[in-house]
This record gives structure tokens, C-alpha cells and sequence, in this order.
């Protein structure tokens, strides 16, 4: 389950947490973290239903993920 989180984001404008929830990164949606980038660093591929994001660290530091 995914929820954007404002309330931990240091840092981060409203215009970016619009973009996530733009994106499909909503409340329920499933979230998977497919692969990081060299070294294990950004971009950071995360699938969203059918569709391929690259973020960056800080704005996967929005995505709160919950196990159901």
C-alpha cells in the first residue's frame, strides 16, 4: 500500500507531491522498487501498476509503503 507523505519531506515542494500523486502514487496502489541505480544510488526504477518511474532519492522519501 503507498501513501505520498507531506509530513516527512524535508525539503520538498507541493509541486513535487502533485506529481507523485499525478503520477498514481496513491493510497492502496501497489509500489515496487525494481532497481536502483550504479552503486545502489539514484534514479530509483519503481513500477507503479503496469507503469516504469525513475525518482530520485528524495522524492521516493515521499512514498510511504505499508505492508497490509
Amino acid at each position: 500500500m503507498v501513501a505520498v507523505n507531506a509530513g516527512t519531506t524535508q525539503g520538498v515542494d507541493a509541486s513535487t507531491l502533485n506529481r507523485l500523486g499525478e503520477l498514481g502514487f496513491l493510497p492502496g496502489e501497489q509500489v515496487q522498487l525494481l532497481r536502483r541505480g550504479p552503486g545502489g544510488r539514484e534514479p530509483l526504477a519503481v513500477q507503479v501498476g503496469e507503469t516504469l518511474f525513475a525518482l530520485r532519492l528524495v522524492e521516493a522519501q515521499c512514498v510511504e509503503v505499508s505492508v497490509p
